[in-house]
């Protein structure tokens, strides 16, 4: 363990017996001590959402992490079925968690028929996790409007040429859709915004902070909300 608490290859993985022509990589043997140092109740912040930023700081400026917007959003759909997929946090504050999507996808269609999600944010490098669980709702369309603008012209037009999560004959039937889009909306000219595509907001009902520590003896400190507005904090497990 490194005295800087970062995550470390003190147990290296060791290769496990072959499975084919060549030796296979044993999961089981693949090992990682955490950080020395944790996270106690009484460093918390007031709010989740307030305790969020200072790790999200933490993951984007000091430990500089590739995508640490990037979260996992986990649905389920009518049955109980589920699935999940990256996605971009795009804003955040008190009202909830942001993200953008094709309402016509896989995960909208999930949210239309069951609104309860969980958001995973896996800061490895950190031997840190953020887990939201709540209900989402879809963004108002002038919100969604004005964040359309800011993105750029080639992923504005993505959101018109991509029927996402719809089954399609090749690669080459959706450059050719882009390609149609260019032509018609040049770099420079305004896009309209795709009717079918547009914001969620997830409203967190809990909210864990986890911190891993040696011999997986990690801290899981939890945010529950009341029915008064207030949260409740509370120790888990490891």
């Amino acid at each position: 363990m490194r005295q800087d608490g970062r995550v470390t290859d003190a147990d290296a993985a060791s290769p496990g017996p072959g499975l084919g022509a060549g030796p296979a990589l044993d999961p089981a043997a693949m090992r990682k001590q955490y950080r020395v140092e944790g996270i106690a109740e009484a460093e918390l912040a007031a709010t989740p959402v307030a305790q969020f930023a200072r790790w999200f700081k933490d993951a984007a400026v000091e430990a500089h992490l590739f995508e640490p917007n990037a979260m996992v959003v986990s649905t389920a759909d009518a049955e109980g079925r589920p699935s999940s997929r990256t996605v971009l946090l795009k804003q955040f504050d008190e009202q909830g968690f942001v993200f953008y999507t094709n309402y016509d996808s896989r995960k909208a269609r999930d949210l239309a028929a069951n609104p309860h999600v969980s958001l995973l944010f896996p800061w490895h490098p950190m031997a840190r996790q953020v887990i939201v669980q709540g209900v989402a709702r879809r963004t108002g369309r002038d919100e969604t409007a004005a964040y359309f603008r800011t993105r750029p012209h080639g992923s504005q037009l993505g959101a018109w040429a991509s029927a996402q999560s719809s089954v399609i004959a090749s690669r080459d039937g959706l450059d050719a859709s882009y390609a149609e889009l260019a032509a018609r909306y040049p770099e420079g000219e305004q896009v309209p915004v795709p009717p079918h595509w547009g914001g969620f907001r997830v409203a967190p009902r809990s909210v864990e902070f986890w911190q891993g520590r040696m011999n997986r003896l990690h801290d899981r400190l939890r945010y529950v909300a009341q029915p008064d507005g207030t949260w409740r904090t509370e120790r888990l497990s490891p």
